[in-house]
């Protein structure tokens, strides 16, 4: 993996969560939980997309394809477990 990957990879990783914080609103607590989950995503999905040689919208090393389809089910993912009320019954 190249420098410019990598950094490409945290430039299109850090647009999805932004473009889904702008479509689920939030404060500026949930822009930084949509970051750090978009890139976590990301990543993960590249890294399964190159363990299993799956070659979805690859652009050079980057397995962009799985990495957007992982950075999408881990925010939608969190963003679920975000929902959860946190109350508690006597």
């Amino acid at each position: 993996m190249t420098l410019p990957s990598l950094l490409l990879g945290l430039i299109i990783s850090s647009l999805i969560g932004a473009l889904f914080h702008l479509w689920r609103g939030g404060g500026p607590g949930r822009l930084l939980l949509y970051l750090l989950l978009a890139w976590i995503g990301f990543w993960g999905g590249h890294i399964v997309g190159a363990m299993r040689s799956w070659t979805f919208l690859s652009l050079g090393p980057l397995r962009l394809g799985m990495a957007a389809v992982g950075s999408l089910i881990t925010l939608s993912f969190g963003y679920w477990l975000s929902l959860l009320d946190k109350t508690t019954t006597n």
